[in-house]
């Protein structure tokens, strides 16, 4: 059985720092890109950051490039959110998403729900001073 398991959000200051991590099960990490997503309150899920299934390529939403920067490390069936100078709007629902790829694929999907499949149930993460 998939499973995405998201851990890392709490509470943070502006300005601070969080990572998050998830972490998958049932299923091969590398054969699958896999997207970070959040939720505002009365807002829409949206794409933060995407990967593809090497690491490789990634994209980010504008509104966090040169503050987020997503990893992955395959061998630990493991994605990364390092999340910096975190601001007041970051806070979200983040959810960890994912969609198989064909064999040796390096393309980076669109950083859009509609692209992926498989989605963890979220972890909270609140900036606020």
């Amino acid at each position: 059985q998939s499973r995405l398991v998201e851990s890392g959000g709490g509470l943070v200051q502006p300005g601070g720092s969080l990572r998050l991590s998830c972490v998958v099960s049932g299923f091969t990490l590398a054969e699958y890109a896999i997207g970070w997503f959040r939720r505002a309150p009365g807002k829409e899920r949206e794409g933060v950051s995407c990967i593809n299934t090497s690491g490789s390529n990634t994209n980010y939403a504008d509104s966090v490039k040169g503050r987020f920067a997503i990893s992955r490390d395959n061998a630990k069936n493991t994605v990364y959110l390092q999340m910096n100078s975190l601001k007041p709007e970051d806070t979200a629902v983040y959810y960890c998403a994912a969609v198989l790829m064909p064999t040796d694929s390096e393309y980076l999907p669109k950083c859009t729900m509609s692209e992926y499949e498989h989605w963890g149930q979220g972890t909270q993460v609140t900036v606020s001073s």
